[in-house]
């Protein structure tokens, strides 16, 4: 299906961040950014480096909660809901919209209780579901061949690239409807790199997905659509065929062809 026909997931409008350090100014990292993210589609978000990418990402489920002095005004809906709104469950917010960050940050614990780790957390106590979430979870992260057999061995001890699967897995055994992927491949070989490509078009069948990358190649190869932020401004949002070869805006096209970033 194309992905113009496809629903709403999460519609943001009017998104101003705002960030205050200890005795200083305020400074506003996002600026009226007006996006849709549609269900079952790769949105990939580029640009240079403090644009404002990150910041976007961590809004949709709420992680600029835990920043000291970030102010967020704007609307966030989640099939129609505001995520923003005061009282809104943060908890159950982070079990719809799962997160996936730059470094995998495995446990130190099996790779069974990494996985584990969130399905206990959100009050699942049965051990057959447990068990049943996390072979799944290691199944769709196509990390369960590797260590189905050593199941109770320490995360730590996995390679770089099967660690951020792993990360991938602990996100998917909550059973997420949405999945944000901050540079996930950033810290990966070019093997790795590619299996984590091949498992992002895997998890399109039943996720969207929302991925900050700053390889425009890797946003070509995984997404339908791609959004342009420069200095806090969402600059153009569409086809990813489309941005990277016929953009609409100036500032999107020098970024392209490298005039700069």
């Amino acid at each position: 299906m194309p992905t113009a026909a496809l629903p709403t997931k999460i519609e943001v409008q009017n998104l101003n961040v705002f960030y205050r350090a200890e005795k200083k100014a305020e400074t506003q990292a996002l600026k009226d950014v007006a996006l849709e993210i549609r269900d079952r589609e790769v949105l990939a978000l580029i640009g240079p480096s403090g644009c404002g990418k990150s910041t976007f990402l961590r809004v949709l489920n709420r992680m600029n909660d835990t920043v000291p002095g970030a102010r967020v005004e704007g609307r966030v809906l989640l099939e129609g809901e505001d995520v923003l709104a005061k009282g809104y469950d943060v908890v159950g917010l982070r079990r719809r919209v799962g997160m996936v960050f730059q470094r995998p940050q495995p446990f130190p614990k099996s790779i069974f209780d990494n996985v584990a780790f969130g399905v206990r957390a959100h009050g699942l106590t049965d051990k057959n579901e447990i068990v049943r979430r996390v072979e799944s979870a290691l199944g769709r992260a196509a990390l369960w061949d590797e260590v189905k057999d050593r199941l109770e061995a320490s995360a730590l001890s996995l390679s770089g690239g099967q660690a951020q699967r792993l990360c991938i897995a602990r996100a998917l055994a909550v059973e997420p409807e949405v999945l944000l992927m901050d540079e996930p491949t950033s810290a990966l070989d070019p093997i790795a790199t590619a299996r984590l490509e091949e498992l992002i078009h895997e998890l399109r069948a039943d996720l969207t997905i929302v991925i900050v990358t700053h390889s425009m190649q890797q946003a070509a190869r995984v997404s339908q659509r791609t959004g342009f932020f420069y200095m806090g401004n969402l600059i153009e949002v569409g086809p990813t065929k489309q941005m990277f070869t016929r953009p609409r805006e100036n500032k999107t096209e020098d970024y392209i062809s490298g005039r700069f970033g």
